[in-house]
């Protein structure tokens, strides 16, 4: 469903992104991970066409998103922190997402009910706790009942049952079949949410398949010690030659 071709990016003289291929299929659900400055966030940012790659390009359905932003449409992004004005309040926001997709008469509104988002409707933005802003940006993610769900640490700052509920969330819509794209330092929860394992090392893809075949590959019959071991591996790439990375 997203194809990344060949894609590379530099800021300045950071070569950020290297040259790379990944396929996202509907139906999965994938880790992606990697060290800070690994090449994560602008990965995502390019698929969200809030970076403009170098060179390659991106794919949606088979069509380049390059000069377009319909596709945009498909995609429910939760960020890492979500900014939003401070003075508005939680209905306000809701009405004015909701008036820029006109098109949408259905909402998924299990995560507003589950959070109880309706009963703190008035309450401004700018006063709320780090973990309501998250439930708030949950929420807003799964609206308009996207095909393709990118998450970053969801479910970091929530408290446990929010916790709970968020992931109960993102299984459920797994098995209908949406493509889900999750970042998180918490390995259980990738490993509980995601049954794919994309990991980014200086800007490249150093491994690209199942979490099953990580544990296979690595020797470890969990998921907290295979990607241990990946990272332990990651040290050694500069002085060897073998490549984990899997089409």
């Amino acid at each position: 469903m997203i194809s990344v071709n060949s894609i590379s990016k530099k800021f300045g003289k950071q070569q950020v992104l290297h040259d790379f291929e990944l396929r996202f299929e509907a139906g999965h659900s994938y880790a992606v991970m990697g060290p800070n400055g690994s090449g994560k966030t602008t990965l995502i940012k390019s698929i969200l066409g809030m970076v403009l790659p170098d060179s390659g390009e991106i794919l949606v359905d088979g069509q380049s998103i390059q000069g377009h932003t319909a596709y945009r449409q498909q995609i429910g992004y939760m960020p890492q922190i979500g900014r939003y004005p401070s003075n508005m309040k939680i209905g306000q926001l809701f009405s004015m997402m909701k008036d820029m997709r006109p098109e949408v008469k259905e909402y998924d509104l299990d995560l507003v009910n589950q959070f109880e988002l309706e009963m703190i409707k008035d309450k401004a933005m700018g006063t709320l706790s780090g973990g309501t802003r998250q439930k708030v940006s949950a929420a807003l993610a799964f609206l308009f009942q996207p095909k393709v769900l990118i998450l970053d640490e969801p479910t970091a700052g929530l408290d446990p049952i929010a916790v709970e509920i968020l992931k109960a969330k993102i299984q459920k819509e797994r098995k209908e079949g949406k493509l889900i794209l999750i970042t998180s330092h918490i390995l259980n929860d990738l490993e509980e949410l995601t049954d794919q394992a994309i990991y980014l090392f200086e800007g490249e893809v150093f491994f690209n398949d199942s979490i099953e075949s990580l544990k296979e590959i690595t020797g470890e019959g969990r998921f907290s010690p295979a990607i241990a071991k990946l990272m332990q591996w990651t040290l050694k790439k500069k002085t060897s030659t073998k490549s984990l990375t899997h089409a």
